[in-house]
């Protein structure tokens, strides 16, 4: 089996969908056959509670909020998965952002 290409989720507000795109389309991550900027999101609902030493984007330290985001997805090879992660994190806005690797067959 042929484990090169990975998708790569991840939750996000939708205001950072555009800079997060530029930035792994720069790196060359976002590209299938002759087309560049392949990734696409959708708006998804959630729920989280930041913990006493939490420094939140959104919501109060100790209760339960809940919102609108988007989770926003693409294919790369898994040789990227680590400069992947760090472009994330590196536009992304959260403490902990939710990253999801999962190996394409």
């Amino acid at each position: 089996m042929d484990f090169r290409y990975v998708k790569v989720e991840v939750l996000l507000p939708e205001d950072y969908i555009v800079r997060l795109r530029d930035e792994l389309n720069s790196l060359g991550v976002l590209t299938v056959g002759e087309y560049d900027n392949v990734v696409s999101y959708s708006e998804t609902k959630g729920f989280w509670r930041p913990l006493e030493n939490a420094k939140p984007f959104n919501g109060t330290v100790g209760e339960i909020s809940s919102g609108s985001e988007c989770k926003m997805e693409f294919r790369c090879l898994y040789k990227n998965v680590e400069k992947v992660k760090n472009t994330i994190r590196s536009v992304h806005p959260y403490e902990e952002p939710v990253i999801n690797v999962l190996p394409l067959l």
